[in-house]
């Protein structure tokens, strides 16, 4: 039985990258800079066609580097951390501006920089996310009707929550947005630094004793499994919940994701005492 496996993967996957998506579309709408929104579409259709292209090459390039889930590891790692230097540049953008954030992307120098920073994102995550389910569907391992099934039902959930957003205010929205892409960053951050080290564990560069996998709990098992719990998969959307971390990927996410929380708050005091 793989149709229920394969659905949710697929909507996992998809919500992952499409709220990421819908949420960003959404504050751009709020600051009346629509032409912004341009910049997402295209970097999310260039991250889908990569997707397909690289799942289709990368499917049939794994018989030769030792199976779907090593190379999938690798391809996530490195992407991953690609896409925690994108979305980090973007949330150090949003923190310093986002005071007068509506005023300051009027001016032309930082229309550049969050038109590319917004397209870069869009694309990295959309290829992150779909290129793992093009290698699997492509790979036979889980059926593409309930994949593709998956993904269209988180893609119509992505479009509800955008249009559920219509009544929120600019500070809430920006509020939301940007304590999302913290959260997501510090997830990227531990979700790179397992798939490097899995990776590398299916390709016998790393011994599966080492102290690297010790982990700091596993709830994989239970309803708070992020791969298939009831409570899990949203708690793993929404805030970057790993369900059986490694002490290393652990300590890493959230250090990283608390020092990005307190750079906001220290940003928002000293702006109000000037």
């Amino acid at each position: 039985m793989t149709q229920l496996p394969s659905f949710i993967m697929g909507f996992r996957e998809g919500l992952e990258a499409f709220l990421l998506i819908a949420i960003t579309l959404k504050y751009i709408t709020k600051i009346d800079q629509d032409h912004l929104k341009i910049k997402v579409i295209q970097g999310s259709a260039a991250g889908l066609l990569i997707s397909i292209i690289l799942g289709l090459l990368l499917s049939q390039f794994s018989v030769y580097l030792g199976g779907v889930s090593s190379l999938t590891k690798l391809w996530e790692s490195v992407a991953s951390f690609i896409a925690l230097s994108l979305v980090t540049v973007f949330i150090v953008w949003m923190i310093r501006h986002g005071t007068n954030m509506k005023k300051f992307i009027e001016n032309e120098l930082s229309q550049n920089i969050s038109s590319n920073a917004l397209f870069w994102i869009a694309l990295i995550i959309i290829a992150r996310e779909g290129t793992e389910i093009a290698i699997f569907s492509f790979a036979g391992q889980y059926p593409y009707e309930f994949v593709g099934l998956g993904v269209l039902f988180a893609l119509i959930l992505s479009i509800l929550i955008f249009y559920s957003l219509v009544n929120v205010n600019l500070s809430v929205l920006f509020k939301i947005t940007l304590g999302y892409l913290i959260l997501q960053a510090g997830f990227l951050l531990g979700y790179s630094l397992h798939e490097g080290f899995s990776a590398l564990k299916g390709y016998s560069m790393i011994a599966p004793d080492n102290y690297i996998f010790t982990r700091a709990y596993n709830l994989s098992n239970t309803l708070l499994s992020h791969k298939d719990g009831i409570f899990g998969i949203p708690l793993h959307i929404l805030f970057g919940w790993y369900s059986k971390p490694e002490w290393i990927q652990f300590i890493a996410q959230y250090i990283f994701t608390f020092s990005m929380f307190g750079y906001w708050v220290w940003h928002n005091k000293k702006a109000s005492t000037v």
